[in-house]
């Protein structure tokens, strides 16, 4: 069997390796080609999503709420406002994140809960909203709270807005209890859309005087500033 003894050009003959055999010195090298094969590849940037998919309840609001203020903390940067000076002040920066919003709507409580840590969130970073499938109801507020610039929508995404749905039985006063409170919810609901779109009170009360499910396509979704970027 063959010999190789491996020399450094600089190093003191008494001091080189010993002798390797050519098997010993090729299982050496299969063991460092294994080393380098199962090294997980480092990401060249970190995938920053929060995901909404079927209705918005107490459960989804909490797991959303949760991903906000996690992906709003692991996006923390400090940088000098000098980079060129060590000595300049350090600022905090924070990168932006993604939310993929798929629902039918749910309960205007819930999506509230959301759509108020939404606006907090985005006193430090961008939330980039993104439509898909369906975004009705309750959804079409959050999809619309997204920064301004930033919001997408699927080609073949429904939206899909309507008056505020209540249901409750018993006694003559608990129904008109009810039904201020579905009066001040309808009002918030529409504030909101209203702020966050293109759509005025008077556009969005002719919308809802139709007393029916209003479906826009997501060119219309753009054209009534719930959406910016159709793709």
């Amino acid at each position: 069997m063959n010999k190789i003894r491996l020399i450094d050009a600089d190093a003191d003959p008494e001091e080189t390796t010993p002798d390797k055999t050519d098997e010993e010195i090729e299982q050496e090298i299969q063991a460092a080609l294994e080393q380098i094969m199962i090294q997980p590849r480092q990401p060249q940037s970190q995938l920053r999503v929060a995901e909404m998919y079927g209705d918005i309840d107490e459960k989804m609001a909490s797991d959303v709420i949760s991903a906000f203020l996690i992906l709003q903390e692991t996006g923390r940067e400090e940088e000098l406002s000098d980079p060129l000076n060590p000595d300049s002040e350090a600022i905090t920066t924070y990168k932006p994140f993604e939310l993929i919003i798929s629902t039918a709507g749910g309960t205007a409580v819930d999506m509230f809960s959301i759509y108020d840590m939404m606006r907090n969130v985005q006193d430090d970073c961008e939330i980039h909203t993104f439509g898909l499938g369906r975004v009705m109801s309750a959804g079409v507020v959050l999809l619309a709270a997204g920064t301004k610039g930033k919001r997408k929508i699927g080609a073949n995404c429904r939206v899909m807005i309507h008056s505020v749905i209540g249901g409750h039985h018993g006694a003559i006063h608990d129904l008109e209890n009810e039904m201020e409170e579905v009066r001040w919810v309808q009002e918030q609901y529409n504030k909101a859309l209203c702020a966050e779109t293109d759509l005025t009170p008077r556009m969005l009360k002719k919308l809802m005087s139709r007393n029916v499910n209003v479906y826009l396509t997501a060119q219309e979704a753009v054209e009534y500033g719930i959406a910016d970027i159709i793709v």
